[in-house]
């Protein structure tokens, strides 16, 4: 076994703080469902509505953690863990998602398009994904907040899409007399932990 021999503890004390920034940056964060939320917000011709989601997935890794320079972003939802509180509802949820056929929605990073500092743990970030629904990927481009809170990154934002760009027909009950509006507004605050 090859040894390491330092000449002075100065070059000890760079090896060790070398190694401490590399294993930094190469860190994967893991998705902490219990304390994570994700909301999608609509309308409706009878009253507003939301569903949370109950099961959900991810990971981020970053080159430079310092900088907020994020390598890969990922999450995933289970799409009949959108529950509303409403066994109705969320039939015709899961009915306009086809989750018979598509058990998740996923998202994935594409590209960083523009990053600000905001503080010192604290970033805005433009950024641009590949979103899944019911088999249909598209390119969204999303603003979201991160801040690094000790071994926690906090990742949080909004982003209103129309379901009909994913081919979902927007849900209907009572015969068509209660139709629910197109644009749909997903609320994200994304625990990750070391």
């Amino acid at each position: 076994m090859t040894s390491i021999k330092f000449k002075s503890p100065f070059s000890l004390i760079f090896f060790v703080h070398l190694l401490y920034s590399l294993s930094l940056d190469c860190q994967t964060y893991i998705l902490n469902n219990d304390t994570s939320i994700l909301e999608v917000h609509g309308t409706s011709s009878l009253h507003d509505w939301h569903v949370d989601a109950q099961n959900q997935s991810g990971t981020i890794t970053f080159n430079d953690i310092n900088s907020a320079d994020i390598k890969n972003l990922s999450f995933t939802v289970r799409a009949e863990s959108l529950k509303s509180g409403k066994r109705g509802m969320d039939k015709n949820t899961y009915k306009a998602l086809k989750t018979d056929k598509f058990k998740t929605i996923d998202f994935k990073l594409l590209s960083i398009s523009n990053s600000q500092k905001l503080s010192q743990h604290e970033y805005k970030l433009f950024i641009v994904g590949k979103l899944r629904v019911s088999g249909v990927e598209k390119q969204i481009p999303v603003e979201l907040r991160l801040k690094i809170d000790n071994n926690k990154i906090l990742v949080e934002g909004e982003k209103s899409i129309l379901m009909t760009d994913f081919d979902i027909e927007p849900p209907k009950a009572l015969l068509g007399t209660i139709k629910t509006g197109n644009k749909i507004r997903i609320v994200f605050n994304s625990v990750f932990k070391f």
